[in-house]
């Protein structure tokens, strides 16, 4: 009867308009009184202070912050913060100053009052917490909660425990200096249309999310929408952007993230935007990347660059597929070949040396599993993703020249894509000594993501590099880039060779059994320092389609990306 009644007794307790729910403090009891604008705790134990910090005045507090000190210093910061106490809560963090700037941003431009939080269960020094408030302008009013956590810490210099600052403490989408916003939208929505002429929503594809938002903050006025009443993620970077004025100056897309709305106080009329993506193969791209962890996928026509579908399998978080920033492991021989082929350091049926061991620049290469092929051909090395058929031509190479074919042929590491929302290019830095040997395996420098293996192939099929894209030019004007040169006939039959007799022949079979003859595929897996698996990469094409995909600490590419790469090309028939 007496534990039916302290769960009553809970469940009773709560704190309600700008007020802070009560959760279990160990062996103490907590009993909170509330007056206007006010709160006070009555804490069993001792060596408490107000903000539930313990410091001994003759010794200062060291290790952890135990789970008094865990539960009473995130409780008296939340009620802080629920009460409007900007002041006082950013007394309780390790960054006062960026708290109490941010806390009372939450407010102010964000408009949210009759803020409740509600505690989770605690782990370590991690506290998480619901929040629960309501948005209002101009007479318009929405409630609107979220979920975020906040980590409790302790200042080496007095051992007093505080809450460590960081902006998604506010709300998880914050990073440093984002703000959140209510007010009329500076981008007008929009309703983004696949190349058929469906709708193109989050909710039927998620990985499109940061996309549609992408959209909307390049688009939004040039669709021709009416802007609505929001509450947004304000990023930093969008917000230098309009102070400095540079309206026409690229964004680091590689790192850029679009506005977000949260709440729609009012919805404003949407712009019609017609992109290039295909409903059909969007929808394999969210299955398959569904079904795994870390994995990433990008579909590209060759004939003209349009992108068809690109997905994730974090659709919420950061878009590897058009920015991400990974070492490309053996796919980035489709390069380092058209560039071997060209100097006349390899032939396709030409002897080529494949040992188990090669030495450049004070470092000792190997090939998977130590294998050697004796008297192979450069054919057989391809197809069997030999490394030191690679590392031994560094000899006869110049520290740039893997950086000149990769910018000059296929498009690559300029930084002046512009596809429609950010992205990243891939980046061929010069290197030398084993750096630059590494390089030409896909390792060293060379950062690639899923988009620009899918235009390494796409390059290969069509013979020219045609700047990927998910909205045409003629929305906007916009110049696509271009390569300075392309590659022969010749170098370009060639390579498609490879290619094909990898997929039929070599490590990339097993995904494109059965895809007919006009195809092509290499495999790759990416060593990544402190991972237990390397990541896995494939890229490949078929008929008018390219596709490449990545699954982060997956394998083998052949076992790991290649399945998913597989579905796209096999959706796409």
């Amino acid at each position: 009867m007496g534990k039916r009644r302290r769960v009553t007794e809970r469940k009773r307790l709560g704190f309600k308009n700008g007020r802070v729910h009560p959760y279990a403090l160990g062996g103490a009891a907590a009993v909170v009184v509330c007056g206007v604008g006010a709160a006070a705790f009555a804490l069993s134990g001792s060596g408490s202070g107000e903000d539930g910090a313990t410091v001994d005045e003759k010794q200062v507090a060291t290790g952890p912050p135990k789970a008094a000190e865990v539960r009473a210093t995130s409780r008296a910061f939340l009620d802080a913060w629920a009460q409007g106490d900007a002041a006082k809560a950013a007394e309780l963090t390790d960054d006062g100053a960026a708290a109490k700037k941010a806390l009372t941003s939450y407010r102010k431009d964000g408009r949210l009052t009759k803020v409740e939080l509600m505690p989770g269960k605690r782990s370590g020094a991690k506290v998480p917490f619901k929040a629960m408030t309501t948005v209002s302008y101009e007479g318009k009013s929405k409630p609107f909660s979220y979920e975020s956590e906040l980590t409790v810490v302790r200042r080496k210099s007095d051992g007093k425990t505080l809450v460590g600052w960081r902006p998604s403490v506010l709300h998880p989408e914050l990073k440093e200096g984002d703000r959140l916003v209510t007010g009329e939208a500076g981008d007008p929505p929009i309703k983004a249309v696949d190349r058929d002429g469906a709708a193109l929503t989050a909710a039927k594809y998620p990985s499109l999310g940061t996309v549609l938002d992408g959209l909307r903050e390049k688009y939004g006025k040039k669709a021709g929408g009416k802007a609505g009443v929001e509450l947004r993620v304000v990023r930093a970077d969008n917000e230098k952007k309009s102070a400095s004025g540079a309206a026409a100056k690229k964004k680091d897309d590689a790192k850029s993230t679009p506005d977000k709305t949260l709440v729609t106080l009012s919805p404003g009329t949407p712009g019609t935007l017609r992109t290039t993506f295909s409903g059909k193969l969007q929808s394999a791209a969210e299955r398959e990347t569904a079904k795994r962890q870390r994995a990433s996928v990008v579909v590209i026509k060759p004939s003209t660059g349009e992108i068809l579908a690109a997905a994730n399998s974090n659709p919420t978080g950061f878009n590897t597929a058009f920015q991400g920033s990974l070492a490309p492991g053996s796919t980035m021989k489709v390069v380092s070949s058209s560039m071997l082929l060209e100097k006349k350091l390899a032939g396709v049926d030409k002897k080529h040396p494949c040992p188990k061991y090669e030495t450049y620049g004070g470092w000792k290469f190997q090939n998977d599993d130590k294998f050697e092929i004796k008297g192979g051909t450069f054919r057989a090395s391809f197809a069997r993703s030999c490394n030191t058929a690679f590392i031994s031509q560094a000899t006869k190479l110049e520290n740039d020249s893997l950086t000149k074919q990769a910018q000059e042929v296929f498009g690559l590491g300029r930084d002046n894509w512009s596809i429609g929302v950010p992205s990243f290019d891939g980046a061929i830095p010069v290197q030398s000594d084993a750096q630059m040997a590494a390089s030409l395996i896909g390792q060293g420098g060379v950062r690639m993501n899923p988009l620009n293996m899918a235009s390494v192939s796409a390059t290969v099929k069509s013979g020219t590099f045609k700047q990927p894209y998910l909205v045409s030019p003629d929305v906007d004007d916009r110049t696509l880039a271009t390569a300075s040169r392309k590659m022969s006939g010749a170098t370009a039959a060639a390579l498609r060779d490879l290619m094909h007799y990898t997929a039929v022949a070599g490590t990339a079979v097993k995904p494109m059994s059965g895809l007919g003859s006009d195809m092509g595929a290499k495999t790759g897996s990416a060593e990544v320092d402190g991972q237990k698996k390397p990541n896995g990469w494939f890229t490949a094409y078929r008929g008018d389609l390219a596709a490449a995909g990545v699954v982060q600490a997956g394998g083998h590419g052949g076992d790991s990306a290649g399945p998913v790469v597989r579905a796209m090309l096999l959706a796409g028939g």
